[in-house]
């Protein structure tokens, strides 16, 4: 008897419990790492970009010029050339994403829907540089022979359309590279918009569906908001990625650091600005100008994310 309970009283600590300190000190570790190395990007940044910012103060975010050779600096062009690309792409890429992941959900034949989901999934794995070379040699003269000359030519002249479309009909510019930004983030949202409705269970739709709703009313108020706290979230990471977008956008936007004055205009971002110049950037103050703009992209990505952060909140109170 008294052997039984010895060996029940030597059975009462876990086998496990002898590691859970240090797995609990590599855990911390990792998330201090993770912060540690968050923090000296952006001192590095702030530290490599301040000649740049004190060198030109406020004209540094408003004003456009960029000139190598006099060594002046405005980041306007880059960033609103960077704001304007993302906010076209998500406005194009959205509505078709949502339609393509509704559709692999509630009307898809089940023969189909594994094969088209799998092509969405591939089509989000090919990378950057195959969507810009796309862009450049296909999508660009079937742009602006379809879709820039007929514009530009039914536009009347002195008419805001004429201001809307104005440039030069050759395929670059800020639609075309928001389009080509649009494609390349729409495969990420619809597959991760599938997944979100995906989870839904069966019996909300069918409760719906048994109270007399149409799909559309099934969709838009009872699928949707089920899943809206992720979706949020996917539409976050889209639009981060469109944000920092590097090599397909310098393929197509024109790279031009003027302000864009027109959809078809040329233009550039800042992603597209330090990767076209940073090899070239020989003087101080153009490497402190170009880590100045790392920086402020920096800050615009942590402002997507802050909002974002801000939404799912309000959406958790409402």
């Amino acid at each position: 008897m008294s052997t039984i309970q010895d060996t029940a009283g030597r059975r009462t600590t876990p086998r496990g419990a002898y590691f859970e300190p240090v797995f609990e000190g590599l855990c911390f570790a990792a998330a201090t790492a993770l912060l540690a190395s968050l923090g000296g990007v952006l001192i590095s940044l702030m530290i490599g970009g301040w000649p740049a910012f004190a060198q030109f103060g406020l004209g540094f975010f408003t004003t456009s010029t960029w000139d190598p050779v006099r060594q002046i600096y405005g980041a306007a062009g880059p960033i609103v050339g960077t704001l304007v690309t993302a906010a076209v792409a998500l406005l194009i890429a959205l509505p078709v994403a949502g339609a393509v992941a509704f559709f692999l959900v509630e009307l898809c034949p089940p023969i189909l829907r594994r094969p088209i989901g799998t092509a969405v999934e591939l089509l989000a794995g090919i990378p950057s540089i195959v969507y810009g070379m796309w862009g450049l040699f296909v999508f660009a003269p079937f742009f602006a022979q379809t879709v820039e000359m007929p514009l530009m030519a039914a536009a009347a002249p002195g008419s805001f359309w004429e201001a809307l479309v104005q440039g030069i009909p050759n395929g670059s510019g800020i639609l075309a590279a928001s389009i080509i930004l649009a494609i390349m983030i729409l495969p990420f949202m619809a597959a991760t918009l599938r997944e979100l409705l995906m989870t839904v269970p069966p019996q909300v739709r069918e409760s719906a569906y048994g109270l007399g709703a149409t799909m559309q009313e099934v969709v838009m108020k009872v699928t949707l908001p089920y899943v809206r706290r992720g979706a949020i979230g996917a539409v976050m990471l889209g639009l981060g990625r469109a944000l920092g977008e590097t090599m397909a956008v310098t393929f197509i936007i024109g790279n031009s650091h003027d302000f864009p004055t027109s959809l078809f205009a040329s233009g550039s971002t800042i992603a597209s600005t330090i990767a076209n110049e940073f090899t070239e950037a020989t003087s101080p103050m153009h490497t402190a100008s170009l880590i100045a703009l790392g920086l402020i992209l920096f800050l615009i990505t942590f402002a997507v994310l802050a909002m974002a952060r801000l939404l799912l909140r309000n959406q958790t109170r409402g």
